[in-house]
């Protein structure tokens, strides 16, 4: 009998987990190495997932007409055409981005670096995954003609990939793929017959509005598949739903069935009562509207403020467009790492944060790059308070920065990349506690 596929469990998931117990014990840590939003609950999200309570049936497996008819309106929005027959809700983004793989079968293009979820989605149903450079300066997007040759060098071994997933804007750089890069993308995809799998979750908290991410969907509608949901622009990751738009055509039909089917033996149903105010939230009025611009601030402050300690610390750093993700690069400090630490990999720095400074990252090795490049991934999702009552006041201060626990958080960044990058640690750093966020 054939071994199963090996399962480990998610990087971030299980960061997190290490710094919340080494938290319960009474340390204190400073958490970045997951994207959870660290906000509050709109308050009429609260009261309409309240009302619909005692919603206790399955429903349509594709999700409540009304629902899927505020997804499409949502995406409509966005210049993409969007049939509600073709929308279909899930358990979370991340469950349909797996059960999508699944339905488009064959092996799986993804970009280097990307997501830590999609290579491991992608072994768990048994295929092969092809991992491709992004463009330089770039992320989320596989450069388009190392693509093609990725493509046809594996299907004359004998491979089958059909299918090429994407990230707009991009976990983990923080950037966003330029729209050239993305009209190519759909050459190549339409060229290789690949079905484009976007997930376009971080769509909304791109910093500058008046150039958003592109979807490939606007390029190559026939083939690409969009996913988002509601986990990142309204912080509401424990409420598990999310949205798949399926392309136009008789092969996105066919897709759509076969996705229904998936679903139908995984999740039944995504849950009822959070359908209610997901569909509140895809219709967009105008306090969500608010609500989406103020964390989008917010986020884009406090990661560009964060940003700039790397920098100063001697770090590369290519400025941040979107999300909450910032992706140094240590190789200006490689020396003087591995002689001081004995730091050689960045899984190895991020190792070194994390135990001797209690601050939580993790090494490019998770997003599947090599283990040797001194990159990390730094989120600053969670810098905005621990209490309701703080995060709101980090959403509607002036000047966030000037708030004691934000500035407390960026301090200890300040303090540790001071610590880790002098030619010798001569004080006791890793045990001075900081402030609490």
């Amino acid at each position: 009998m054939p071994e199963p596929a090996k399962v480990t469990l998610s990087a971030t998931l299980a960061a997190d987990e290490a710094l919340a117990r080494r938290r319960a014990a009474g340390e204190q840590v400073l958490i970045m190495a997951s994207g959870e939003i660290g906000l509050p609950v709109h308050p009429e999200l609260r009261a309409r997932l309240a009302a619909a309570a005692d919603r206790s049936t399955y429903g349509p497996v594709a999700g409540s007409p009304e629902l899927r008819s505020a997804a499409a309106g949502y995406w409509q929005r966005r210049g993409l055409a969007a049939d509600p027959e073709l929308v279909v809700a899930g358990p979370g983004s991340k469950a349909l981005l797996f059960a999508l793989i699944m339905a488009v079968g064959g092996d799986v293009v993804i970009p280097r670096p990307s997501w830590v979820s999609y290579a491991a989605q992608a072994e768990l149903v048994g295929a092969r995954v092809l991992k491709v450079p992004v463009p330089a300066g770039e992320g989320g997007v596989p450069d388009p003609d190392l693509l093609r040759e990725t493509v046809l060098a594996a299907r004359a071994a004998g491979h089958d990939p059909r299918s090429v997933v994407v990230t707009l804007p991009d976990n983990p750089t923080g950037a966003v793929a330029t729209p050239d890069t993305v009209r190519r993308l759909g050459e190549a995809a339409r060229e290789l017959d690949l079905v484009i799998i976007s997930d376009e979750i971080y769509c909304d908290l791109v910093f500058d509005q008046a150039t958003p991410a592109v979807s490939p969907a606007a390029f190559a509608p026939e083939r690409t598949v969009v996913t988002t949901g509601l986990t990142k622009n309204l912080a509401v990751g424990g409420w598990r739903t999310g949205v798949a738009l399926l392309p136009e055509g008789a092969a996105g039909r066919r897709l759509h069935a076969r996705l229904i089917a998936i679903a139908s033996q995984i999740w039944s149903s995504p849950p009822a009562p959070v359908q209610v105010a997901a569909a509140y939230a895809f219709g967009e009025p105008p306090e969500i509207v608010a609500h989406v611009a103020a964390s989008r601030r917010l986020h884009g402050i406090v990661a560009a403020a964060t940003a700039e300690r790397f920098t100063a610390a001697g770090a590369l750093l290519a400025p941040v467009r979107a999300t909450c993700y910032l992706y140094p690069d240590f190789e200006p400090l490689r020396e003087r790492l591995r002689s001081v630490h004995g730091v050689r990999t960045g899984t190895e720095l991020a190792r070194l944060l994390t135990d001797r400074y209690g601050v939580g990252v993790l090494g490019a090795e998770a997003f599947g790059e090599a283990a040797e490049p001194l990159r990390l991934r730094a989120a600053t999702s969670r810098f905005y308070g621990e209490t309701a009552e703080r995060q709101h006041a980090a959403l509607e201060a002036a000047d966030p920065l000037g708030l004691p626990w934000i500035r407390a958080a960026i301090d200890r960044v300040d303090e540790v990349l001071t610590d880790l990058t002098a030619p010798s640690t001569t004080r006791p750093l890793p045990g001075r506690p900081h402030q609490r966020a």
